[in-house]
């Protein structure tokens, strides 16, 4: 796909990270974490936006200078903890719509995601183009069966699903979970049904060597570690 999408990229940086103060812009690998989404939105060459959604003036000037707009500021009702990606999404949405502005395509991109490129933004819209899907979700297949875990109740370990505890792995079915990097939609369909999608989302699958969260010290010592194996990749 090598044509501008009617698309814009929603990258959702706000600046009140609790467990990890400023982790939208925190250094990592030797760049802010959130100019890696900008950079791979921008260089996959769809969107005929690259935008950035947030109430922090220091974000948005770091957005700024790597090549985002950022035409508005976010409001308070979609800046506090209880506020969803739904919310921001349909805020963005309905503000540029105010402006005058509509799109076909968007994309939701999260700002502490460095393993997004503009490799899998381009396969993930040309699956939703292509396809006429409502929505993709990039995801990675669970290392160990989920069928075969444990809990501890009163203080010895039990299977979840005893019938499943002899089964060899390769006799279950794989299991998914989403990758938290970004989602790709069509904008009418989202909108209509408020992002809740009735007929779900086309996955593509990324290796689990290039996923990882980021919510503590040592989730960003692996997510190091994942990053430069994929660098070596290429």
């Amino acid at each position: 796909m090598q044509t501008k999408l009617n698309a814009v990229a929603i990258i959702t940086a706000r600046g009140g990270s609790k467990r990890i103060p400023g982790k939208n812009i925190r250094e990592f690998m030797g760049k802010p974490m959130l100019v890696y989404a900008i950079e791979a939105a921008l260089q996959s060459g769809l969107f005929r936006e690259v935008m950035v959604s947030t109430d922090d003036e220091e974000i948005a000037r770091i957005a700024l200078e790597a090549g985002a707009a950022v035409p508005f500021m976010r409001s308070a009702e979609t800046s506090g903890d209880f506020a969803t990606t739904d919310d921001v999404l349909m805020e963005v949405l309905r503000t540029y719509e105010e402006r005058g502005e509509t799109f076909d395509y968007m994309a939701c991109i999260y700002p502490t995601a460095p393993f997004v490129t503009a490799k899998k933004l381009t396969e993930a819209m040309e699956l939703l183009v292509e396809q006429d899907a409502s929505g993709v979700m990039p995801v990675v297949r669970y290392s160990f069966p989920p069928q075969r875990g444990m809990a501890i109740r009163e203080g010895k370990l039990v299977y979840c699903y005893p019938e499943n505890a002899m089964k060899r792995s390769q006799d279950l079915e794989p299991i998914y979970h989403d990758s938290g990097q970004f989602y790709c939609y069509h904008v009418e369909r989202y909108r209509v049904c408020k992002g809740d999608l009735p007929e779900g989302y086309l996955p593509i699958v990324v290796p689990e060597t290039e996923v990882q969260d980021i919510d503590n010290p040592t989730d960003l010592e692996l997510a190091e570690i994942k990053f430069r194996m994929m660098q070596k990749k290429g």
